[in-house]
């Protein structure tokens, strides 16, 4: 019983000594031995690796592509000297462990601040060049590549790589948002009050040239009227001129009669002539003729 107690407790030694001397470092994570507070040496490849029992400690590092997004958007002052609110994300990981290490103790938020500094610092650079339209639309995706690359470039001493920052959202704060929207307001309405004028003149100009044609039109219709009617009336003239030349008498008949015709057509018309008068040789029987 002895040797066998003696044999689990060596067994178990055994186990204890191989916990303490092995480590497993998995396919998403750098691992880094430490030797009385030094580093000896970084494994990135997945697997079972040792370390001295006691003497070494390890720590492990994400590998795998961190995201890090602003809860609050920052203001930055474009080159017309007025404020937006920028909100953005910034896509890194750990590529150099040890330098990781050693610039921010790896402490994952302690680095995220360092990048949101450097970001920071190129965006606030960046739009103090640029217009507003330029920063929301037009130099965009300019803005954000010269962004990647400075912020990449500070962040290799460190042990980070950055693979992307967008720009998720370019607003104006609400002061400057409701004076854009009054000076659009107020352009909107004056492009509209002088499409409305130059309206206004065009169906002018249209109005005054239909009157024009709607005049020329009937000037020359009453023209034609009168030269069809002076013809109507010179050749009605020549038909009664040929047809009381026939007969004379006729003719005097006919304009008599067209004389009383007209003298006696009101009721209230007085005349007082001779009895004998020639305007009434018709009335008092025929002639001879």
């Amino acid at each position: 019983m002895k040797n066998v107690s003696r044999l689990i407790v060596a067994i178990i030694t055994l186990l204890i000594i191989a916990s303490l001397s092995t480590f497993t470092v998995d396919q998403r994570e750098h691992a880094v031995v430490f030797r009385l507070g030094e580093i000896v040496s970084v494994k990135g490849d997945p697997g079972l690796y040792v370390k001295v029992p006691l003497v070494d400690n390890v720590r492990f590092f994400d590998k795998r592509i961190l995201t890090y997004d602003s809860s609050q958007p920052d203001r930055f002052i474009t080159s017309e000297k007025k404020n937006v609110l920028v909100d953005s994300y910034i896509k890194w990981r750990i590529t150099d462990p040890s330098k990781y290490y050693v610039s921010v103790n790896g402490d994952e938020q302690q680095a995220e601040r360092r990048l949101t500094q450097t970001v920071n610092d190129g965006l606030r650079a960046e739009f103090g060049k640029r217009t507003i339209q330029e920063v929301v639309s037009g130099e965009r995706s300019e803005i954000m590549d010269i962004i990647k690359e400075r912020a990449d470039r500070d962040s290799r001493q460190i042990g980070i790589e950055i693979l992307d920052v967008r720009l998720r959202r370019v607003d104006l704060p609400k002061e400057v948002s409701e004076s854009v929207y009054q000076r659009m307001d107020a352009e909107r309405k004056s492009v509209a009050n002088e499409l409305r004028s130059q309206g206004f003149a065009d169906s002018e100009k249209i109005r005054a040239e239909a009157e024009k044609q709607r005049d020329i039109i009937i000037t020359e219709a009453y023209r034609e009227a009168q030269t069809i009617k002076g013809k109507g009336d010179a050749k009605a003239a020549r038909i009664y001129a040929d047809s009381f030349s026939k007969n004379a008498e006729f003719y005097d008949f006919y304009r008599s009669l067209e004389a009383y015709r007209k003298s006696f057509d009101g009721k209230d018309d007085i005349m007082v002539l001779d009895a004998n008068s020639d305007f009434f040789k018709y009335l008092r029987g025929p002639s001879k003729k």
